[in-house]
């Protein structure tokens, strides 16, 4: 008999993770990766070197506490390295199971997309694909097989991945610059105009339309009405109704899908990112039953739409120990409950400046956006950055915020005057305290003209200048 594999293993010494080289991640990512992003972390005073994350909470070399407001662009919904995803992941690995036997079909799978429908019992089906950008392509192929259409509409602004066909309904020129040419058949519409999407609609063409409830770049909220006119227009015209909520989803905004706040059932819903766990990459399409009809219509095509690790038993174990947490530990009405206490503080702070535009944002899903000041001082300081680089004003929010307050947070897209707030739904009343506090004091310094804010804004639009130089 052969020595059990468990036992073998023990055997094999440790793996080469190496984590002792941490000093040199920075020299190996810039040699084998990418060095513009090590330069950009440079550039920004991001090269903080995090070695250790629990929860909402990262922790530098020192030790010292940063909270986190990015969420991994959102992966850690459930926070960094939860106790209970261990658990799940460890049991998979520990259990022998027949891992992606192919000819075959997973117990997990089946459970975890059981457990989706039941928290989303207006759709039917459930296919499992590795990341949001795979989401949206399959939605793709399902929404042109099924309705028999090519055309495909989107929104200006949006983001709906990098893939070709996902950034193909990408509304943000930065990403598509220079990879096109892109599918065909894809019309871009504002955000929030019915009428424009009647227009787009009315050749009955169009195979579906996809949109953000929330859109992530920009955090751009939906008038109140839109969201259930465009699902009547779709529905007049038998167009298919898309909802991407692969960074709104399971609980980010206060509901568990978004679309429960205009109450609406999509005909197919795309989520990621928290799903995984933040440790196993995992998305899913939820459909009706008979759009999956028209794609699954015959034996010979019961493997349309495989990917090759889509139900690994990680990424489902992952999916199902997440979904765990979320409901047990109330998650959702965590999201809700800080969200709106965020968004109350932010806004009453937001009253006593005149660069603040607008606090918006559903959960914790929260925008601030800047804009161009009043008083003369703050006008000239504005217009230094603005004409160096749209949108630089945001860092002089985010930078001190990391130095100063051991926040980490980014701008909400290219070229943004918006600051992003994306934390993990497991953040606290102390938590939110510090968010308060910290934005207040940040805040006001940038309405301090001179002062050492606008010293680190002249060093930026230099930076900047000097980067336009070289290209």
């Amino acid at each position: 008999m052969t020595e059990p594999r468990h036992a073998a293993i023990r055997n094999l010494g440790n793996p080469p993770l190496a984590p002792e080289r941490g000093d040199e991640r920075y020299a190996v990512h810039a040699q084998y990766v990418n060095a513009m992003m090590v330069r950009l972390l440079r550039m920004i005073g991001y090269d903080i070197g995090f070695c250790g994350g629990n929860g909402q909470y990262l922790y530098d070399r020192t030790g010292e506490c940063y909270l986190d407001l990015l969420s991994g662009w959102g992966v850690f919904g459930i926070g960094r390295n939860h106790p209970a995803l261990r658990v799940a992941l460890i049991q998979v690995l520990e259990s022998d199971l027949p891992n992606l036997p192919q000819m075959d079909v997973s117990t997990l799978s089946g459970q975890l997309a059981e457990q989706l429908i039941r928290r989303v019992s207006f759709l039917d089906k459930v296919l499992f694909i590795n990341s949001g950008s795979e989401a949206v392509e399959a939605a793709i192929k399902l929404a042109r097989r099924a309705t028999g259409r090519s055309g495909l509409v989107y929104c200006a602004n949006a983001f709906h991945g990098l893939s070709y066909g996902a950034l193909s309904l990408n509304g943000d020129m930065n990403f598509r610059e220079g990879f096109g040419p892109l599918l065909p058949d894809c019309t871009q519409i504002p955000f929030n105009d019915l009428a424009a999407l009647e227009q787009a609609l009315k050749g009955r063409d169009a195979a579906a339309f996809i949109v953000e409830p929330i859109q992530g770049h920009g955090v751009n909220i939906p008038d109140a009405g839109y969201l259930a006119a465009a699902r009547d227009l779709c529905r007049h015209y038998r167009t298919l109704f898309i909802a991407d909520e692969i960074q709104t989803g399971l609980g980010r905004t206060g509901r568990f899908l978004a679309v429960e706040h205009w109450g609406i059932e999509p005909d197919m819903v795309l989520i990621s990112k928290t799903l995984s766990g933040g440790h196993v990459p995992v998305a899913a399409v939820l459909a009706r039953k008979w759009i999956f009809d028209k794609v699954f219509d015959r034996v010979d095509r019961a493997v349309i739409l495989n990917s090759t690790f889509a139900m690994n038993d990680l990424a489902m174990a992952a999916g199902l120990a997440t979904l765990h947490v979320i409901e047990s530990e109330k998650l959702v009405e965590n999201a809700a409950r800080q969200g709106a206490r965020l968004l109350a503080a932010l806004d009453a702070i937001a009253s006593r400046y005149e660069m603040v535009v607008e606090v918006r944002g559903k959960g914790l899903m929260i925008g601030i956006e800047f804009g161009r000041p009043r008083s003369l001082k703050l006008k000239a300081a504005w217009h230094m950055l603005e004409a160096a680089s749209t949108g630089l004003f945001c860092q002089l929010i985010t930078i001190p915020l990391l130095k100063e307050h051991k926040i980490l947070a980014q701008v909400a897209g290219h070229a943004s005057h918006t600051v992003k707030l994306l934390p993990s739904l497991v953040i606290s009343d102390e938590d939110c305290a510090w968010i308060e506090q910290a934005f207040d004091a940040v805040i006001a310094d940038s309405h301090r003209v001179p002062g050492a804010i606008w010293s680190l804004g002249r060093t930026l639009a230099e930076n900047a200048w000097k980067g336009r130089a070289c290209e």
